[in-house]
């Protein structure tokens, strides 16, 4: 039987023009646009908090203890529905049991507890940014004076490294990383349940914004973004306490890193006229492993859009690439 070649390969052919077509108006109507951010960030963790117990999200929000992060943003825009971003941001987090306003209340045992850190962030995340209303949108790709609410999930790399202040024999203070103090037992033979936490870890950033479009190229955001995350260690603070005999065995009798690493572990003493409080020493609950640190932000962006739509954009000779648009 003789196999006839010629209508695969029109086929062929023609499913290959039609592809190079539409890579071809796709990357005519694609744009880049890099964004600027800037807005406060807060952590959310063991550390710090408001009256009562320890809560999620905004309820445990310190405000007097807000700092601030910054960004660039580059996001690849296929069309008006979805927007694809690469972010980078640094900032810096912060916590303090300190500062709590004590009113009789659960929140009284973490202002005793005495414990404070502070850490410089740096992230990078990959998100999708999605417009739902572009879908109503007569014109989609006309975005002058508009006003588009949008949704954003991710996914990233931060890098932290909590550090918090050493009273030396003088008086005076230093601030010291805590992880290599292994302040609860963490990579000590004797707490092998205990590993040792990574500096760079995961996360999830999630969150929703505002939109504005000044003009063609030039728009205005708010954005709120939560950072949900895979460690309890960003504070440094996660289980119980260890005894002191734990670090002079682990870093010797005489070291400074012992002396060090027992003062850091525990602060109750600063807060107590120099005597360790009861109920805070060895087994006795430090922080609460069930439930991971977060941190988040709230940023002005702005936006400015890269190139045009040009010739073969919005109404150009190799037609249109838009979301449906919804009519009633």
């Amino acid at each position: 039987m003789k196999t006839n070649l010629y209508n695969p390969c029109r086929y062929f052919i023609v499913m290959l023009m039609l592809f190079y077509t539409g890579i071809a108006d796709i990357k005519a109507q694609s744009q880049f646009e890099f964004a600027f951010s800037y807005g406060p960030s807060n952590f959310l963790g063991d550390l710090g908090g408001n009256s009562g117990k320890g809560a999620g999200f905004l309820k445990d929000n310190m405000v007097s203890l807000t700092r601030f992060m910054g960004g660039a943003n580059l996001l690849y825009r296929p069309n008006e529905f979805i927007n694809f971003r690469l972010s980078l941001n640094i900032g810096k987090l912060e916590g303090a049991d300190s500062l709590i306003a004590g009113k009789g209340g659960w929140e009284e045992a973490r202002k005793a507890r005495n414990q404070h850190f502070r850490s410089n962030i740096e992230e990078a995340f990959i998100g999708a940014e999605i417009y739902p209303t572009a879908l109503f949108e007569y014109e989609p790709e006309d975005v002058m004076h508009r006003l588009r609410p949008y949704g954003i999930i991710g996914i990233g790399v931060f890098h932290f490294n909590p550090k918090a202040q050493y009273e030396q024999a003088d008086g005076s203070k230093v601030w010291v990383p805590l992880k290599p103090l292994k302040t609860e037992g963490q990579g000590m033979a004797k707490y092998p349940d205990r590993k040792e936490y990574e500096l760079t870890q995961i996360n999830i950033p999630f969150g929703f914004g505002v939109k504005y479009f000044v003009n063609e190229n030039v728009a205005v955001s708010m954005e709120i973004l939560n950072r949900k995350t895979f460690t309890d260690y960003i504070d440094d603070v996660s289980t119980s306490y260890i005894s002191n005999e734990d670090f002079y065995e682990h870093f010797g009798q005489t070291s400074k890193e012992a002396e060090v690493a027992i003062q850091m572990a525990n602060k109750t003493a600063f807060a107590n006229g120099g005597n360790y409080r009861a109920g805070y020493g060895i087994g006795a609950k430090r922080g609460t492993p069930s439930n991971n640190d977060a941190y988040y932000s709230s940023s002005i962006k702005l936006s400015i859009r890269l190139g045009s739509d040009g010739e073969y954009g919005r109404s150009g000779k190799w037609g249109d690439v838009k979301c449906p648009v919804v009519r009633f």
